[in-house]
């Protein structure tokens, strides 16, 4: 058996030197920062939603590559396993965690560590680590990895030979260092020059953040939550995607866990369309409006006696300052007196009222890179470049990207998995 280089150590690293180092090889772990996992600490905020119970294909940017490569890694874990080919499969991802001591629960589709701490993901891993033997190099960031012609005195031939004689790791500081194979799992540091040319490079940009909006609309609503679907529309008229769930309004734009789903999609003149009452269709909209003032109307004596402003009419359905905007955003008064003939009006109000898309907002706050290594050049039964045998990627090194929700450490988790695993097979002696 050969060495396997794994370079960075947030999820899809530490998964990859465990296997690696499972599969025989010596591992040396790269870790730009002072310890690893640091980045898994920051997730869930900081509680590790390490995975969904129902990740799909569809939920992934590259989603037929992502599609191919989760199967295979779950393909991988079975057999390792021996799972009857009759026996139900357990959920992959969460099976591996439970298998090195982590416990979890499960709250609307997302998974969690039992103790609600990310520290307790990061601790499992580790100890695993340590047990086989897998040595951390901390503070040790790496720069290039390139394909060298004259293997280090002492190494055996490995099937990474076929790539020239292994890999050499240049550092930032200190000297380089040879392994007979390599996996990329840097994350959005995955920048163009740091693997070889061949393997092809998307230019990077940050996703699954906040959107920098045109504000007029939404002012004086910094800091207010509201539940509802938002819909992002491009300039065409046509609806993008669609998501449900919190957005919060902020001085700068649009934040919230829909918002960063959309953030996947959206671009410069795209417009965030608001739907309040998601439980209803547009057609339906008028009608419980047009209901709802007769309901109130009789509560209050009867419609001769009743001549409530538009504002007072929503109260209830909408937080007051929200009312305003959306009262105002659509033509009308929100101290006015309504009729009940307004009702078709106010149904155009709160079904089109919208901002328009600038851009992104504070990259700081993205979850995501999109961009990276190129997928069309990597094998997606085993994450292996094409071009350089013995050189492979996994989790946001790749141009892949994921929903909120624990989609994209799934992706991380089991596309490690898969990477390190046959990276150390790759250094058997041939």
């Amino acid at each position: 058996m050969g060495t396997v280089a794994i370079v960075g150590a947030g999820a899809s690293g530490l998964v990859a030197a465990l296997e690696a180092a499972r599969a025989g090889a010596d591992v040396l772990l790269f870790e730009a920062n002072d310890r690893v996992g640091k980045t898994i600490l920051a997730t869930g905020n900081g509680r590790c939603n390490f995975s969904n119970a129902h990740p799909e294909e569809g939920d992934y940017r590259n989603a037929r590559f992502v599609a191919n490569v989760l199967a295979a890694s779950q393909s991988a874990y079975a057999q390792q396993h021996d799972f009857a080919a009759n026996e139900e499969r357990p959920h992959f991802v969460a099976d591996y965690l439970m298998r090195l001591g982590l416990l979890w629960r499960e709250e609307d589709g997302r998974m969690y560590p039992l103790t609600n701490k990310a520290s307790t993901v990061v601790d499992v891993l580790r100890g695993a680590l340590a047990a086989h033997g897998v040595e951390e190099r901390c503070g040790r960031r790496v720069v290039s990895v390139r394909p060298c012609e004259n293997r280090r005195p002492g190494n055996a031939p490995s099937a990474a030979g076929r790539a020239g004689g292994g890999f050499r790791i240049e550092l930032a500081e200190g000297a380089p260092v040879h392994a007979d194979a390599v996996v990329l799992a840097c994350g959005g540091r995955a920048g163009r020059g740091l693997a070889p040319k061949a393997c092809g490079f998307v230019e990077q940009h940050p996703v699954l953040g906040p959107l920098r909006t045109d504000t007029a609309p939404i002012k004086g609503l910094n800091n207010i939550r509201v539940h509802g679907a938002v819909s992002l529309v491009a300039p065409d008229g046509k609806e993008k995607v669609r998501e449900q769930g919190e957005v919060l309004f902020r001085d700068y734009g649009l934040s919230g866990i829909a918002v960063f789903n959309l953030s996947r999609h959206a671009r410069p003149g795209d417009r965030v369309v608001f739907d309040f009452v998601p439980s209803l269709g547009p057609a339906q909209l008028p009608l419980f409006l047009d209901a709802r003032w007769d309901e109130l109307a009789a509560a209050h004596g009867g419609a001769g006696k009743w001549h409530p402003a538009f504002l007072d009419f929503l109260s209830g359905m909408l937080l007051p300052q929200v009312a305003r905007c959306v009262l105002k955003e659509g033509g009308l008064d929100p101290a006015a007196r309504m009729r009940k003939s307004d009702v078709s009006a106010l149904a155009s109000a709160l079904a089109g009222f919208s901002v328009e898309v600038r851009g992104m907002a504070d990259a700081k706050q993205c979850q995501v890179t999109r961009g990276g290594l190129d997928v069309r050049q990597f094998s997606d039964a085993a994450l292996e470049s094409r071009a350089l045998p013995g050189l492979f990627a996994a989790g946001e090194a790749l141009d892949v990207d994921g929903a909120c929700g624990g989609f994209n450490l799934h992706w991380a988790w089991a596309s490690g998995m898969l990477a390190g695993r046959m990276a150390g097979l790759s250094t058997r002696v041939q």
